[in-house]
């Protein structure tokens, strides 16, 4: 499938027990407009994940796409980084 003109984001998985769903924490950092410092953001995002194939703890990517549900308008694009299993 080919993306264009799409927003990206980059995360790591903090939830996936929905079916098909996983939420996504993207850190961000920013430029205070007054006072110059950097400071971080953070903002969950809720992506499908249509092979469940994410688990707690991945940093993946999402794409931007339709909306699919009420939350839902990202998409898994790939799984960048597994997490450890958990024993």
């Amino acid at each position: 499938m080919t993306y264009t003109n799409r927003k990206e984001k980059i995360g790591v998985v903090v939830s996936n027990k929905m079916e098909k769903t996983v939420t996504v924490l993207v850190n961000q950092r920013m430029k205070h407009p007054v006072y110059g410092k950097y400071i971080k953001q953070s903002r969950k995002f809720m992506a499908h994940d249509e092979e469940n194939a994410c688990r707690m703890g991945d940093t993946i990517s999402i794409v931007e796409t339709r909306p699919m549900s009420r939350n839902k308008r990202w998409r898994v694009k790939e799984i960048l980084d597994r997490a450890p299993e958990a024993k």
